[in-house]
């Protein structure tokens, strides 16, 4: 099923089945499995069953692929792009002329054909430098983890199941995903964790008995320890019908005014509160600066109109910058390539 949506402010977005999320236009960040995200613009989104998408603000217009053929994802190729282990399961649409072509299409007779395209795509970006079958050792663990995190899941649990050597298997993890085994499960444990304290009204100590802590303090101090705040604390915080729309403000705010506005003190003012505290909230809800925010706005501008045609003088003025060089210094320090650079990229395919 494809489908065209204007995405509701912060309503939360529970995936059921297999989905691609292509975002068309929109201002803002998005949030998938509480971690939010600025940079999702010319991407192709991959989420899987269990978890959530929400749009932190009203300006995205996004469109979805279903994806009913339960066979496509027997293939062990295929759940590189769903399974991800540390982030959202993402390709770069802008490096894939195949994908633009497909997605350009009215009508779509074959979704397979964008799985088969995401694929080949996924391996040439290859995230983690890693060769076909360490890929499939990596989430051969990712299968392990999903299917067993209640139970009292111990790294030598995961090579038994697994078959494969501790020691090598540990290098392996740690060396392509950057973290530990123990710390792939504590992850999980955490985020499911979350879920279930966020969108359901279950006793926070049945939580804990569900994922295997039988003594309620120490879950609420793991919990704690890994996202700094308590399990009572986050559901008053996080819960799924808090309406919070200071991100929809800020974000209106960066992109009217992120060409001319470069201080925080501007938009503290726009918003009635202070640097201080602005610069405090971005960081609690975001966990990134201010400044990398309007930072971000810019590169964004930037890009589009160059893509557009634009050429690199009148996008630097237009950005307020009283000098090209000055321009072509900002965009090369924050996108490791010169504004020609990122043309000759584009268009060299």
């Amino acid at each position: 099923m494809v489908r065209k949506f204007k995405a509701e402010s912060n309503k939360i977005y529970f995936i059921n089945k297999y989905s691609l999320f292509y975002i068309m236009e929109g201002n803002g960040m998005i949030q998938v499995d509480f971690k939010n995200y600025f940079n999702w613009d010319n991407k192709l989104i991959f989420l899987e069953k269990g978890q959530y998408i929400k749009f932190l603000s009203d300006s995205f217009t996004v469109r979805e692929i279903i994806f009913d053929n339960k066979e496509s994802f027997d293939n062990p190729d295929v759940r590189v792009l769903f399974k991800h282990l540390v982030a959202v399961g993402y390709i770069n649409f802008e490096e894939c002329l195949d994908c633009q072509k497909y997605l350009e299409d009215t009508l779509y007779s074959n979704n397979n054909s964008i799985i088969d395209i995401s694929v080949n795509q996924w391996y040439w970006q290859n995230p983690f430098n890693a060769n076909q079958s360490e890929y499939q050792i990596i989430f051969d663990l990712k299968e392990v983890i999903d299917q067993e995190f209640k139970n009292i899941l111990t790294t030598d649990d995961v090579f038994s199941i697994l078959g494969q050597s501790g020691r090598k298997m540990h290098r392996l993890i740690k060396n392509k995903v950057g973290l530990s085994i123990k710390d792939l499960i504590s992850r999980k444990k955490v985020l499911e964790s979350q879920k279930l304290i966020a969108f359901t009204d279950q006793n926070i100590e049945t939580i804990g008995y569900e994922l295997g802590y039988t003594d309620p303090a120490y879950f609420n101090r793991m919990f704690k320890n890994k996202t700094g705040i308590t399990p009572g604390a986050f559901r008053d915080q996080i819960g799924y019908q808090h309406e919070d729309h200071f991100e929809q403000q800020l974000f209106e705010l960066l992109k009217e005014f992120h060409s001319t506005q470069r201080q925080t003190g501007f938009y503290a003012s726009k918003l009635y509160m202070s640097e201080k505290t602005l610069s405090r909230k971005v960081k609690d809800k975001f966990n990134i600066s201010i400044g990398k925010l309007i930072r971000y706005e810019i590169i964004k501008t930037a890009k589009m109109n160059l893509i557009q045609g634009m050429k690199i003088k009148e996008v630097a003025f237009m950005l307020g910058f009283n000098e090209v060089s000055h321009f072509t210094s900002f965009f090369k320090k924050y996108t490791n390539q010169t504004p020609s650079q990122f043309l000759s990229k584009k268009y060299k395919q």
